[in-house]
């Protein structure tokens, strides 16, 4: 698994946050939240969803499963005009990430994230930023449960 290097422009995105760890896992939350309310959205720049994690810097230095980080179900807009009613504002900016296609359901990931984190970044020549990690779900990702679904990981470097 070879990722892509690239630097990316600034993205503005708006959905829902919320806090957890990976013992109290509320992805589904979030996204139950995000989905129902796409058709609000009057400016996407595409039909894309993003995946979001804001880690705290000592994050994945003192790391356990009970470790909090904020977690966001997203999408990019043009601008922040218009925000419907509920949603919050996130901005990324522009650097540079590591992007792996992953495919697979999410319990395969862990196996995944092993391998990025710790075989593939201790030996790229890169270290890892403390910018927001996230994914892309595009027109390949076919759900969470589905073997064939795709999805980008987008791991920030420098």
């Amino acid at each position: 698994m070879t990722p892509k290097i690239l630097t990316i422009a600034p993205k503005k995105l708006i959905g829902y946050s919320v806090e957890m760890s990976l013992i109290d896992n509320k992805t589904f939350s979030i996204f139950s939240q995000l989905m129902p309310r796409l058709k609000e959205i009057k400016n996407p720049k595409s039909a894309d969803i993003f995946c979001v994690q804001v880690y705290q810097p000592d994050y994945f230095t003192n790391f356990t499963p009970e470790t909090l980080f904020t977690k966001w179900a997203a999408v990019e807009v043009k601008d922040f005009d218009n925000i419907p009613e509920g949603f919050e504002k996130l901005e990324l900016t522009g650097e540079k990430y590591a992007v792996f296609l992953y495919k697979g359901t999410s319990e395969m990931f862990p196996k995944t994230a092993q391998y990025i984190y710790g075989e593939w970044l201790p030996n790229s020549g890169f270290q890892l930023d403390n910018r927001p990690h996230f994914e892309i779900m595009g027109d390949n990702y076919l759900g969470h449960e589905n073997p064939e679904s795709e999805e980008e990981i987008w791991v920030p470097i420098k």
